[in-house]
């Protein structure tokens, strides 16, 4: 089986060109290589910080070991795509392609979900975040994925603000419990 990022697919705008494409921006979307580790765990450090900000009860720094990357590099159904300006990595979108839970009541769908997303703090509101999304859409499409999903933390308004800009809505509410009494 090929991995998903070598296999090529038509783009969002209903080209067919490869996936790597110098945009307006003169930023190139690709897909993540080990090269890029050093710059992704810095973005990663970045996320993260966020996820303490937003959800203290649930998030801590961590670190990305290489084998965390080694991990989605090797899979046949997840890649990193990252934002390349001029050799620097600005972004990422981790995706994975995902089946629907085999229930009966649930259609046989499959969805793109973005795991992560991030634009460097110093490169937001330039588009990067746009292009991450609509090449994740894109690499959706090519896999077969009928729709896409993520999530965001409920106080992240700006968050909220950017996936509805670019054809995200509020599907379903997560809700919890913080104690088992």
């Amino acid at each position: 089986m090929k991995k998903m990022s070598e296999i090529k697919y038509q783009r969002c705008d209903g080209s067919n060109k490869d996936f790597i494409e110098k945009q307006a921006l003169k930023i190139i979307i690709r897909t993540a290589t080990p090269k890029d580790i050093p710059a992704l765990r810095e973005l990663y450090l970045e996320l993260e910080k966020d996820g303490v900000r937003y959800q203290p009860e649930h998030f801590v720094i961590g670190s990305r070991t290489d084998d965390f990357f080694q991990n989605i590099f090797d899979s046949p159904t997840q890649d990193i795509l990252v934002a390349d300006d001029n050799g620097q990595v600005t972004g990422f979108v981790h995706v994975m392609i995902i089946p629907q839970k085999k229930v009966s009541c649930l259609k046989p769908q499959t969805t793109v979900y973005m795991q992560d997303l991030c634009v460097s703090s110093n490169k937001r509101n330039g588009g990067i975040g746009t292009r991450l999304v609509k090449e994740a859409k894109a690499y959706g499409k090519a896999h077969g994925a009928d729709f896409i999903r993520t999530q965001v933390f409920p106080g992240n308004v700006d968050g909220m603000r950017f996936y509805e800009r670019n054809g995200f809505c509020e599907m379903m509410k997560t809700i919890e419990c913080q104690t088992l009494d």
